[in-house]
């Protein structure tokens, strides 16, 4: 019986996902990487982040999104699951509106961190 667990997210960019991981100080590997879980069980995925107490977790693709796979027994993370993926998708959504934006021509005029953690994006472009 596997313990590993599959938690939907709305992260579709893996380039969003990798800066959002590195914004929240994770470190990380990409590529067809390999989860180790209960008693030896592995599984697939697209990043992986290692842990000290040799049970990984990561993020794997579904068909139309990345999930977070992971043996939630063995989580060990200073923010619970629900936190973690959290932070992660404020700086997922972070960077996909900047990455898009910036495609459009936008910058970011103004950004402003609120007292309960939302983030303020001002956003302008210049036409001629």
């Amino acid at each position: 019986m596997s313990h590993f667990s599959n938690i939907k997210t709305k992260i579709r960019n893996i380039s969003s996902l990798k800066a959002a991981l590195t914004d929240v100080g994770i470190d990380w590997k990409e590529g067809s990487e390999t989860i180790r879980g209960y008693k030896g069980q592995t599984k697939q995925a697209e990043i992986v982040v290692e842990q000290a107490n040799n049970y990984d977790f990561g993020f794997s693709w579904n068909g139309s999104e990345y999930e977070l796979v992971a043996d939630l027994q063995y989580w060990q993370q200073p923010l619970t699951v629900e936190g973690f993926l959290r932070k992660v998708t404020q700086r997922y959504a972070y960077h996909t509106i900047v990455g898009e934006s910036t495609k459009k021509g936008f910058e970011i005029a103004e950004q402003q961190k609120n007292e309960d953690g939302t983030l303020r994006l001002v956003l302008q472009r210049w036409s001629a």
